[in-house]
């Protein structure tokens, strides 16, 4: 007879109750909530540097450049670089820059193509100087430079 009474308390204490199982999922769904979105904006800010580090390939190659021939490169092709192009942003053309001329300035725009983890299109502007923030219109969250 107390052998099937310890059995029968074994049966009944084993597994977890609706309340506990409740209380795991409501944890998990607040530990989702907070992590997800940060988890989405360092992958999209890890994309977002891949347009950064391109760019500036091409603004050293384009300095080497322009030492030897006097002017900007207005053809990505005739750069001495061995960069492949990014594969989350559409290249654009090079243009004159500030300027007006490719003697002394140049500008390139690199567009964010494909979905882009809730930040939509943007793009991420270089010119001879650099990044150009204020041609640039890079969500200021995802900005690998911080500015």
């Amino acid at each position: 007879m107390s052998q099937v009474l310890v059995c029968r308390e074994a049966r009944r204490r084993s597994g977890f109750s609706l309340v506990e199982l409740s209380v795991v999922v409501i944890i998990i769904g607040v530990l989702a909530a907070f992590g997800v979105p940060r988890m989405l904006k360092s992958v999209e800010r890890s994309k977002a540097s891949e347009a950064f580090k391109y760019c500036a390939s091409v603004r050293a190659a384009q300095e080497r450049y322009q030492a030897r021939q006097g002017t900007y490169a207005t053809d990505l092709t005739e750069l001495d670089m061995e960069q492949v192009a990014p594969k989350y942003f559409t290249v654009g053309t090079v243009a004159a820059g500030s300027t007006g001329s490719m003697e002394d300035s140049w500008t390139l725009t690199l567009t964010r193509s494909g979905a882009s983890s809730g930040y939509g299109a943007y793009t991420v502007t270089f010119t001879h100087d650099g990044y150009d923030a204020a041609s640039s219109t890079i969500d200021a969250d995802i900005d690998p430079q911080g500015t």
